[in-house]
């Protein structure tokens, strides 16, 4: 056993090329795209057929996630190599990620992403539950914003779910495996529930589809940036009418700028290049009106989003507990609430104050948002990937 681990490590270190390490220095030219791509499970398989279709020079940079086991030597790079003639490197702490290159982190490793500088940590139990995915792509979205990429490949479990949200939230695009192409559903599938996913496709189909998204914003056709003044342009104004007549809700009075950018992203995943070509595609398919609604209600959330708030929450409620007689009633109306996370973070600190005050309330908890799709997940109250959170 010793001998092969021995032999595979030579095999790595003369098949990987060195990237030369930098000082992290603020990196502001961020003028091409990242793709993360996470994979579990049958994920070298989709690995291998993706980058066997994927051009050696598309001007993306791609950087591979996947669960390895921390006590083997992994063959991954070298076989991902073998599918592409891009420059393969196995990521280490200060390399700069530059497009038309692959890196693929080493077991037992996360990887952040601070200005395009690449960080690796290493996890607190070797062994312990992780979700390395996931880590990645929340610094992924916040260091490359609208840069960011990621895909879901094959593989077991939800890692990449709680992820991608955040990445869809900074206008980034999501790309999951088409679960019938996929040795393993289950993080495709998952992925897939959130309704956040921009593409479901295999794995060979969708280098054509990353390479036609990143031509159309690289090309800067949309002319939405040229819009300013106070006063809205009317081919938004038509826009507006459309979403009020299919949803009931005006957004007129919303930021302009949010507006703006969210319109971009809904043009540049179904590849218009003007505003008039896009309202006649809302009038035609309402299926995209759903879609733009989507797009302009999407917010990140999780349990106890915000902890300094809740710890001051919590001491409030409890000084509310200790005022009220025994079977009394609280009502507490979370606005707003997205997909339940709120509501189910203030339920949570309520039980523990009554535990702690030694007393027993009946408690009714109102939550309302004026997205449907996300109030039907919050009354589901099932949820993936809440354990960092919890």
């Amino acid at each position: 056993m010793k001998r092969t681990m021995k032999k595979k490590s030579t095999v790595l270190k003369k098949s990987l090329k060195k990237e030369p390490i930098i000082d992290a220095v603020p990196y502001l030219e961020k003028s091409f795209y990242v793709v993360g791509i996470g994979a579990s499970a049958g994920g070298l398989d989709a690995l291998e057929r993706f980058f066997s279709n994927m051009s050696d020079n598309s001007g993306m940079a791609f950087i591979v996630v996947s669960h390895l086991d921390p006590n083997h030597v992994s063959i991954m790079p070298e076989l991902i190599q073998k599918s592409t003639k891009m420059k393969l490197f196995q990521a280490e702490d200060g390399m700069l990620v530059e497009p038309n290159r692959v890196y693929v982190v080493p077991a037992n490793r996360d990887l952040a992403i601070l200005h395009g500088v690449i960080q690796l940590i290493e996890p607190l139990e070797a062994h312990g539950f992780r979700l390395p995915i996931d880590f990645f792509f929340k610094s992924l979205s916040a260091d490359f914003r609208d840069k960011s990429i990621c895909i879901i490949l094959s593989g077991m479990a939800s890692d990449g779910t709680a992820g991608l949200k955040y990445v869809k939230s900074e206008l980034g695009m999501v790309m999951v495996q088409d679960p019938k192409s996929a040795k393993f559903d289950s993080m495709p599938n998952s992925a897939i529930k959130t309704g956040l996913a921009d593409y479901i496709l295999s794995p060979e189909e969708m280098p054509e589809q990353l390479i036609n998204y990143t031509s159309q914003k690289v090309q800067g056709f949309i002319p939405i940036k040229e819009f300013t003044g106070s006063k809205i342009p009317d081919a938004i104004q038509k826009i507006y009418i459309l979403l009020r007549t299919h949803t009931g809700h005006d957004f007129s009075l919303y930021k302009q700028n949010t507006i703006y950018r969210r319109l971009e992203r809904r043009m540049s995943i179904a590849q218009l290049n003007n505003l008039h070509d896009y309202t006649r595609l809302l009038q035609e398919n309402p299926a995209e009106i759903e879609s733009l609604l989507k797009e302009l209600l999407i917010g990140v959330t999780n349990f106890f989003r915000d902890p300094e708030a809740f710890e001051k929450l919590k001491k409030l409620l409890f000084e509310l507990i200790k005022s009220k007689p025994d079977n009394g009633q609280i009502r507490i109306w979370v606005a707003g609430c997205s997909t339940g996370e709120e509501a189910y973070s203030v339920a949570i600190i309520l039980k523990e104050c009554m535990d702690e005050a030694k007393k027993f309330l009946n408690v009714q908890i109102f939550a309302t948002d004026i997205d449907s799709s996300a109030i039907d997940k919050a009354r589901l109250g099932s949820y993936v990937g809440i354990e960092s959170d919890v």
